[in-house]
């Protein structure tokens, strides 16, 4: 069996986490990856005209089904481009992971070509945005990337030089287990009984429903008919309350 480059070990990392998609642009710091999904089963590369349809394509991917989705920039503007995109999977909490694909690591720092420092940039729209400058570091770079996307809601950023992605990935790398649906939180039993106890004793009630009702909606309607109270949202509970609310 060929031994794996980091490009190939990223992407299989990518097709266990349940990606099926990865939305972007080639570009030469990302040749490496882009042959990676040709050769790779259960993952397909969607060629986009600019970098921040790839972005939000795969925000709505994420959004519509709820699992991760993907898209990648080359280095320099190809990365920049993301950034919309980024912004908004971020605000909507849609489980993204962006690769953003850098300059050959011993130029980082020397004012190359087209340089950037996408692991600073996107740093205000993610809840992790990571460098890899070593191939050991590659498997746990992107699981944790895919972790914080999944389990906090949001985007996980990877950069990833383009040299690094062609070298032998280490034989015996660390890897931990792959983190693939965000869990199920409740409040504890100590508060909501403090809350039946508030509706009880209140003379009127009026529910504000925000994005935490997802999945919900038969749930809040019966419960609002029952204590006979009218409900008004955040924005980001409006796609969750709103439709059909009689």
């Amino acid at each position: 069996m060929a031994k794996q480059n980091v490009a190939e070990q990223f992407i299989d990392i990518l097709v266990r986490a349940g990606v099926r998609r990865m939305y972007g642009v080639v570009g030469d710091s990302l040749n490496p990856v882009v042959d990676a999904i040709r050769r790779t089963g259960g993952i397909e590369w969607i060629q986009v005209r600019h970098e921040e349809t790839a972005a939000f394509a795969a925000g709505a991917e994420a959004q519509i089904t709820g699992s991760l989705a993907a898209c990648a920039g080359s280095c320099g503007p190809g990365n920049l481009h993301l950034i919309n995109g980024l912004y908004d999977a971020h605000r909507s909490m849609a489980p993204v992971l962006a690769l953003a694909s850098h300059i050959p690591s011993s130029e980082i720092g020397l004012g190359y070509f087209q340089e950037t420092h996408p692991d600073r940039l996107f740093t205000e729209c993610s809840h992790y945005s990571e460098l890899i400058s070593n191939p050991r570091q590659m498997p746990r770079v992107l699981q944790s990337a895919i972790q914080h996307a999944i389990g906090r809601g949001g985007v996980g950023v990877v950069s990833l030089p383009g040299d690094i992605a062609s070298l032998p990935a280490p034989e015996q790398s660390a890897e931990q287990a792959l983190v693939t649906a965000r869990p199920t939180v409740r409040p504890g039993d100590g508060e909501i009984d403090k809350l039946v106890r508030l509706i009880d004793e209140a003379d009127r009630v009026t529910l504000f429903c925000g994005s935490g009702t997802a999945g919900a909606h038969a749930e809040v309607m019966e419960f609002a008919g029952r204590v006979k109270a009218p409900i008004g949202h955040a924005l980001r509970g409006k796609e969750w309350i709103q439709y059909d609310n009689s």
